[in-house]
């Protein structure tokens, strides 16, 4: 039985490092400049605004981002690029204070 599953855990372990082509070169997506890339630019008028689902919907449409990091007072971030990600960081007040991309 377990010589059985030797196979099959390393053939799922080995799948699951699988890539797939890219659409865009590595150096194009870490500079941002990939048809999903957001746009910060276009973000900054949100600033001083309250940090909320609605304002956070109107971020991404802005930013032309495809997903959104709240970032709270005092928070810890990985520091994983994500040129399709905008970050929006508030004070104790909930209003926003940056928006930027990555």
């Amino acid at each position: 039985m377990i010589r059985m599953l030797v196979p099959a855990i390393a053939g799922a372990t080995l799948a699951a490092c699988a890539t797939t082509p890219a659409e865009t070169s590595i150096e194009d997506r870490e500079a941002g400049s990939g048809s999903d890339a957001c746009n910060a630019e276009a973000g900054q008028r949100f600033i001083g605004q309250m940090a909320n689902a609605d304002t956070g919907a109107q971020i991404m449409a802005a930013t032309g981002a495809r997903s959104l990091r709240w970032g709270p007072p005092g928070a810890v971030f990985t520091m994983d690029f994500r040129p399709d990600r905008v970050n929006v960081m508030y004070d104790e007040r909930v209003r926003i204070t940056e928006v930027r991309c990555g």
